[in-house]
């Protein structure tokens, strides 16, 4: 009896350690599934920033074939896409993003980017005319800015563009923008106050440079201003004002400034010794 009573207490035992195991199992996999999610989100994160753009994408419709129709990996390919320089594909994938019940307004803001780089100005009105006002960030304003831009609206331009260098603690990009739109419509003084400011803001931003330069040659300036520049640089903004100025007319300067380009270059500058020649023979002509 005393054996029986035993028997049934170690099986008592047996099927409790039994439940208990199960129960463990379950919360492992489950904590197992949370660290997955963690990894995934973090790969995720980085893809979108550090990894190389094509690796990126690779990355992410790997993950839609394995998951087909998550937004996280649409959202992520379609950036991947844009980083790559694809913006047509990347458009395509925007338009699924667009159809989901989870879209955003980060999403619309960003399907209209792509919508601009492939020139598609209509239809990145109309889906940033779909964000509501609430929605503040500064590429969407940045994005309102270029749209008001290509509708030659100034004045709508410039609010945008003034706001959305007032949301962002790296307004350079925004300031070149901004001051390339000046330059197109002819305010070159303008346009080099904006410019300078952004190189100030990011003296790496080369492009911000050498607009400075198109700005101030606009005006005939035919110097280069105090900002911080390599030797390589100096030179080939040496060779866009003296491009600058030879189309304005001042040949003479333009010589003058393509052979300082060409001096000035720690190796050989084909497009400045090409550009001289050609001018050279021209005169000759």
């Amino acid at each position: 009896m005393r054996q029986g009573r035993l028997v049934g207490l170690l099986l008592c035992g047996t099927l409790a350690l039994a439940g208990c195991t199960r129960g463990t199992d379950a919360d492992v996999e489950r904590a197992m599934d949370a660290v997955n999610v963690i990894d995934e989100s973090n790969l995720g994160d980085i893809m979108l920033t550090v990894a190389d753009p094509e690796e990126a994408v690779a990355y992410f419709s790997r993950s839609l074939r394995e998951h087909p129709g998550r937004i996280d990996l649409e959202r992520g390919l379609a950036k991947s896409l844009v980083r790559a320089r694809r913006p047509e594909e990347a458009v395509k994938v925007w338009k699924r993003v667009m159809e989901h019940k989870e879209v955003t307004d980060e999403d619309r803001v960003d399907y209209a980017d792509a919508l601009i780089r492939v020139g598609d100005w209509e239809r990145a009105e109309a889906t940033l005319n779909s964000v509501p006002p609430t929605y503040e960030t500064y590429k969407r304003y940045r994005l309102e800015a270029m749209v008001a831009d290509s509708n030659r609206d100034w004045k709508r331009a410039d609010a945008f563009y003034e706001t959305a260098a007032g949301l962002t603690t790296k307004p350079a990009a925004v300031l070149n923008n901004w001051g390339y739109s000046k330059l197109t419509r002819g305010d070159h003084a303008e346009a080099e106050r904006l410019f300078l400011e952004a190189v100030k803001e990011d003296p790496s931003v080369f492009t911000a440079k050498n607009n400075l330069v198109l700005a101030r040659a606009a005006q005939r300036k035919y110097t280069l201003p105090p900002i911080p520049m390599t030797q390589v640089e100096r030179a080939q903004l040496l060779h866009t004002m003296a491009l600058a100025a030879i189309k304005q007319g001042d040949v003479n300067t333009g010589r003058t400034l393509l052979e300082e380009a060409i001096e000035t270059h720690p190796q050989h500058f084909e497009a400045a010794v090409r550009a001289l020649r050609a001018l050279e023979s021209n005169a000759s002509l």
